[in-house]
């Protein structure tokens, strides 16, 4: 018999299981000093397709460069790219966060706003980057579902969904809110060491007395 979910306590379990792991880009980015609003949310469309592995450096060697949106806007297009050589898209991203500087320029006055419906107004800018940006910058309370999370809540049997932003409507309806954060810091290492897509390691799993196991037909 599986035990009812207890939320708290299964973030806990798995903050404990995770510390032996790389954390999540953002949370890493922040730690070593990349903090700011404008960086979170440019190290986010980064990581967009692309592993954290390749996310973290991309993101240091463009910070080397420019760490505010008027320095971003004293590069080039061309230079941008080239930059973000090693993410997917680059050419898009590049693109994408030439905009997000010229409005935080232009409307915001040099820094943009701690405010979701001013960055998801912003052409590129969507949910789970904005919310994981001002929840990692400014402590915003905001669930950010990636693959990894979408993956580990469906195979414990806590949601039934199809898609990362159906999970993330109805997380918010299940977690306590001071939670929230949480979930995209601790769930995303867990999914991507643990809890893997084939073959998870349910024999040594914390949380494994609450997991339905849904969909898992071999594990380790």
């Amino acid at each position: 018999m599986k035990k009812p979910f207890d939320i708290p306590d299964m973030l806990k379990r798995i903050e404990k299981a995770v510390k032996l792991y790389p954390k999540a880009a953002m949370f890493e980015l922040k730690e070593k000093g990349y903090a700011s609003l404008f960086e979170q949310l440019l190290s986010c469309i980064i990581s967009i397709r692309t592993l954290d592995e390749t996310t973290i450096p991309i993101s240091e060697n463009l910070f080397a460069k420019a760490r505010t949106p008027k320095e971003m806007l004293m590069l080039s297009p061309g230079e941008l790219e080239k930059m973000l050589y090693g993410s997917q898209y680059p050419g898009q991203k590049a693109h994408t966060m030439l905009g997000i500087a010229k409005a935080a320029v232009e409307e915001f006055g040099g820094e943009l706003p701690a405010d979701y419906e001013k960055l998801t107004a912003l052409k590129g800018v969507g949910p789970k980057c904005a919310k994981l940006a001002l929840g990692v910058a400014a402590g915003h309370a905001g669930i950010s579902v990636d693959v990894h999370v979408h993956r580990v809540v469906n195979r414990w049997g806590l949601v039934e969904t199809k898609t990362p932003e159906k999970t993330m409507q109805a997380l918010e309806e299940i977690i306590p809110k001071k939670k929230w954060i949480d979930v995209n810091r601790l769930l995303m290492p867990f999914g991507k060491h643990i809890c893997v897509l084939h073959s998870p390691f349910c024999s040594t799993c914390s949380v494994l007395h609450y997991c339905r196991q849904v969909g898992v037909t071999k594990h380790r």
